[in-house]
C-alpha cells in the first residue's frame, strides 16, 4: 500500500521497528496491520490507510491513532520505528 505526497509515492508495507526492537508493526499489503510487543505477538491488529505520508489506523477493537512518514522514519504517535531491512 502506497500514499503519494508532493507528487512522491511513499511506500510502507514492510515491518517497522523500534530501535530498541520491543515493538514491531508490520504494515500488510491488504492494508491490514499486526503489532507485536515484546513477546506479545499480535498485541494490536487492525487496519490502516495512507493519504500522502500520513496514515490512519483503526484497531480491531475500534481504538484509533495516526503516523506519519517523514525521511523513511514511521512517527506512530508517540512511538518512532524504522524500517527493517531485510538481508539480500
Amino acid at each position: 500500500m502506497a500514499g503519494t505526497a508532493g507528487g512522491d509515492t511513499v511506500d510502507v508495507v514492510g515491518m517497522w521497528v523500534t530501535a530498541d526492537g520491543h515493538i514491531r508493526q508490520e504494515l500488510l499489503a491488504d492494508g491490514r496491520y499486526d503489532e507485536a510487543r515484546g513477546e506479545r505477538r499480535s498485541a494490536y491488529t487492525g487496519r490502516y490507510t495512507v493519504t500522502g505520508s500520513h496514515l490512519d489506523y483503526i484497531d480491531d477493537t475500534g481504538f484509533t491513532a495516526t503516523g506519519d512518514i517523514r525521511d523513511g522514519v514511521l512517527y506512530h504517535e508517540h512511538l518512532v520505528l524504522y524500517r527493517e531491512r531485510t538481508s539480500p
